[in-house]
């Protein structure tokens, strides 16, 4: 019988860095021989990125918070019932560029959301899966606005104002704090190589051994 694989994800704001993360635990996953799927949301199947262009479009500016909603979840069905379950189930191991965390976070920090409805839609959606380890990358929301600046045009999500990302960043924190065993807090202004160094020392423990 096959073990199952694990499933990591990387949460956190704009600019946080997720995508250097990735790169860098990807390389070392490789070193390890381990067979990993690279995931991200909204997207990674052909659906998903259809929903991506609708969620991040900034001529979408009249799409309500209820429509991003279940559109998200929508575009996360799909995720988890065409790559993420049956990666996992062939002992393949997943590493997702945000999750059903980042529903708590942005739909319903930032926009408000119900908790409530959000999990609802998660019990209906996830088929019960959910993420053996999420680390969090944590940042002020001017320094990652900064970084943010320099990757070019802002999508629909990136031109929300200060107090936005304040309760998203909230949210996330004290998702969090709700979550110790799950999730490990990472703070992300410090270099690149620490950041990496402390994101292994938090996977270390599914591989059975340090790093």
């Amino acid at each position: 019988m096959t073990e199952r694989g694990r499933f990591i994800t990387l949460e956190g704001g704009e600019g946080a860095g997720k995508s250097t993360l990735i790169a860098g635990l990807k390389a070392d996953f490789e070193r390890r021989g381990i067979d990993l799927v690279l995931t991200r949301e909204p997207g990674g199947t052909p659906l998903g990125e259809a929903v991506r262009g609708i969620v991040l479009d900034p001529a979408q500016r009249g799409l309500c918070a209820e429509t991003e909603l279940l559109l998200m979840f929508a575009a996360r069905a799909q995720l988890v019932r065409e790559v993420i379950a049956p990666a996992l189930a062939a002992g393949r191991w997943v590493l997702g560029d945000r999750y059903v965390d980042a529903s708590y976070a942005y739909q319903g920090g930032g926009r408000g959301q119900p908790a409530a409805r959000i999990a609802e839609l998660e019990r209906w959606a996830c088929a019960g899966i959910q993420p053996d380890l999420t680390l969090l990358l944590d940042l002020p929301i001017a320094a990652g606005r900064a970084r943010a600046q320099n990757r070019g045009a802002v999508d629909r999500i990136e031109v929300e104002a200060d107090g936005f990302f304040e309760r998203v960043r909230a949210a996330y924190r004290a998702r969090a704090a709700a979550e110790p065993q799950r999730f490990r807090v990472i703070d992300a202004g410090q270099s690149i190589d620490v950041v990496l160094r402390a994101a292994l020392a938090a996977v270390a423990p599914l591989f059975g051994a340090v790093p």
